[in-house]
C-alpha cells in the first residue's frame, strides 16, 4: 500500500475509473451484439436502428476516451458493413 496521500489518492481515481470503463466496455459489446443479432435475422430496419445507436454508444465512449479514436472508428465500419450486407441480400 502506498504511504503518500496523492498517489493514495490517485489509487482510488483509478480503481474509480476501471469500474467505469469496464461497464462501458460491456455496453458495448451488448449494443454490438444486438446489431449483428439484428443484421444475421435479416430484419433490415432494426439492424439500422441497432446500428445507430451503437455507433453513437462508440462515439460517446471515444469523446470520453475510454476507446481510442480510430478503434471507435474502426468498430463502426465493421458493423455498418454488416449491415449493410445483411440489407443488400
Amino acid at each position: 500500500m502506498a504511504n503518500i496521500k496523492s498517489q493514495i489518492k490517485r489509487n482510488k481515481q483509478n480503481a474509480v475509473r476501471h469500474e467505469r470503463n469496464t461497464a462501458v466496455k460491456s455496453a458495448l459489446k451488448t449494443s454490438q451484439k444486438k446489431v449483428h443479432a439484428a443484421a444475421a435475422s435479416g430484419d433490415a430496419e432494426a439492424a439500422t436502428a441497432a446500428q445507430r445507436d451503437a455507433a453513437r454508444a462508440l462515439d460517446k465512449a471515444a469523446s470520453k476516451g475510454v476507446l481510442h479514436k480510430r478503434t471507435a472508428a474502426r468498430r463502426k465500419s465493421r458493423l455498418a458493413r454488416s449491415v449493410n450486407a445483411a440489407a443488400s441480400s
